[in-house]
């Protein structure tokens, strides 16, 4: 008798692995890996410093008001997000190195802007897909033991995370929609991206950005993804946000990184698309995943909103350790 399929079987999952649906292209294999080294050894990479000043001291706000969200930008992907009532924590990573056992793989170049018992209570944890740079195993399990989120995370994870033991995971496919909290609806949307911890486990669990549904507005957290057109899809289905937080780094090469990680043109691009009142960029700064320089895409961001005419509040960064408080309609 067959085996049941593991998932629902989809334009993006055939029962039991994920796939980008056309027009995506599929990531790069790992058998490209030697041609990107190759070129790094020829001095296509560009040197991060060995010493990048540390983030601000971090000053939370003691209260946000209805229709507000003050935003923290810790490192990476990881941002302390606070509505009233509603504490949200995006990707967390704490550990040193993106790799394995938080020792191994590209080492961080800032520490996080907070310490992890310097975080206030956490309502609700993000987990967009399971690369090391986004899901920090560790930094899971003392948030569980520590705060006690909820976890949000894509189609596949839930089982992972029970078996290390961290519970209280939903996990969403594309376009599904569930309460996590009061007050708090979220929704997988659709990334051009990948997944895999090993080389063996490739494509066995989702990818997804997340809509977060507030009574104030709605926040899209991007997660990875390579430019596409679910961007657009994921304003006619859901509607522009209110704030959009996107990657705009990791993207060079361009042969090797264009399936799976938005330049910041592209960010730009998706910012339109999406048709969000306002974008914070993320996924730069921290680890040097890719071949650009530290700051290239903070330079290069600048350059695709005059190519673009987005007005710099519109699309712009927070420094390491900044909290900005925003107004969501």
């Amino acid at each position: 008798m067959p085996r049941a399929p593991r998932f629902p079987v989809s334009d993006h999952c055939d029962g039991e692995r994920f796939f980008n649906p056309p027009p995506q292209p599929p990531a790069r294999s790992f058998s490209s890996l030697p041609r990107w080294w190759l070129q790094q050894l020829r001095g296509d990479l560009q040197r991060w410093p060995r010493a990048v000043p540390p983030p601000r001291p971090v000053r939370l706000p003691a209260g946000v008001a209805p229709g507000e969200v003050a935003v923290t930008f810790i490192g990476h992907s990881t941002f302390l997000l606070q509505f009233a009532g509603l504490t949200v924590l995006t990707d967390p990573i704490f550990a040193r190195c993106a790799g394995p056992f938080g020792v191994f793989g590209p080492k961080r170049a800032r520490p996080p802007a907070l310490r992890l018992h310097d975080l206030p209570a956490i309502d609700v944890v993000l987990v967009s897909h399971n690369h090391y740079d986004h899901l920090d195993l560790a930094t899971l399990h003392w948030l569980a033991r520590e705060r006690r989120p909820r976890f949000v995370t894509s189609l596949g994870n839930q089982a992972w995370l029970a078996a290390r033991e961290i519970e209280s995971v939903v996990e969403l496919d594309w376009w599904q929609t569930a309460e996590i909290v009061p007050g708090l609806r979220v929704t997988g949307t659709p990334a051009q991206h990948f997944a895999a911890r090993t080389p063996w486990d490739r494509c066995r669990t989702l990818w997804n950005g997340l809509m977060l549904h507030t009574a104030h507005g709605d926040v899209f957290f991007g997660g990875d993804s390579g430019w596409g057109p679910h961007f657009a899809a994921i304003r006619a289905r859901l509607g522009a946000p209110d704030l959009a937080l996107l990657p705009i780094g990791a993207y060079e090469p361009r042969w090797f990184m264009t399936p799976v990680h938005v330049n910041p043109d592209e960010s730009v691009r998706a910012h339109l698309a999406l048709g969000a009142r306002r974008s914070l960029g993320m996924h730069f700064g921290t680890f040097q995943l890719t071949n650009e320089g530290i700051d290239q895409p903070l330079v290069d961001l600048a350059t695709a909103r005059v190519v673009h005419h987005v007005p710099e509040a519109d699309f712009t960064t927070l420094d390491f350790g900044e909290t900005r408080t925003l107004r969501l309609r």
